[in-house]
């Protein structure tokens, strides 16, 4: 994706409506995660589509497979672009979940992609090890759930840029690593554990980007956008 997927980091849709406005005549991709959709529901999912932006909801997904299949058929209405599980929710759980985003896009849609989360970027391997008594690597964790993410038929992983190319080879190369924990160099880390900038994604094999407070929070959003989208992709001169 040429484009860094911007996280919504807001409480309120008048927020988010906000910050869109800042970047009004820009083609964006957007990603509205549960602190937003749980305040705002399907509306701020009309809004943002509305304006022609791309949309990742990033609503993690883990439960029942049942459970999962009926909530992907009822999110494959709303016409985002991407969704998400979490893949220890297991192999039967991820597959439902496909079955029910086929079964819900409405006929002459694309179905939207689907991808796992692995580890989050805000975990350590000693808080997994200690915490998740997973006696494996933080690598060999990550890479284990994006292989039966891979099997189950996911279009790719949430992951760090650190194990993206990892993930690759373990899968293949048109397996998608979405990676969040994105900073220009020099800025806050704030509570993200495996971060790495831009750039540095890019040469380890990222698909996709995700960029939160570093543009949200900023106090010049729209340059900070910019700044990261040209080491990204140089895609602004």
């Amino acid at each position: 994706m040429k484009k860094p997927i911007i996280a919504f980091d807001f409480s309120t849709k008048k927020e988010a409506v906000q910050f869109l406005d800042i970047f009004e005549g820009e083609s964006l991709y957007v990603k509205v995660g549960m602190e937003l959709f749980y305040q705002s529901g399907a509306e701020i999912i009309e809004i943002i589509k509305k304006r022609d932006h791309q949309l990742f909801l990033d609503l993690k997904l883990h439960d029942i497979p049942n459970t999962v299949k009926r909530a992907m058929k009822g999110l494959a209405s709303l016409g985002v672009d991407m969704l998400n599980v979490h893949a220890a929710g297991g192999s039967e759980m991820m597959e439902a979940a496909m079955e029910g985003l086929a079964a819900g896009t409405p006929s002459g849609m694309d179905i939207p992609k689907l991808i796992a989360v692995t580890q989050l970027t805000s975990t350590s391997e000693n808080q997994m090890q200690s915490e998740q008594l997973i006696s494996a690597t933080l690598d060999e964790s990550v890479i284990h759930y994006a292989q039966l993410a891979h099997d189950a038929g996911l279009d790719g992983v949430v992951c760090s840029a650190f194990e993206a190319e990892k993930i690759k080879k373990a899968t293949k190369a048109s397996f998608m690593c979405v990676t969040p924990g994105i900073r220009l160099k020099g800025m806050d880390a704030q509570d993200q554990k495996r971060v790495m900038t831009p750039h540095g994604a890019r040469t380890h094999g990222s698909s996709a980007i995700v960029v939160g407070r570093a543009v949200t929070a900023s106090e010049h959003p729209l340059e900070t956008y910019r700044l990261i989208a040209n080491e990204w992709e140089a895609v602004y001169s």
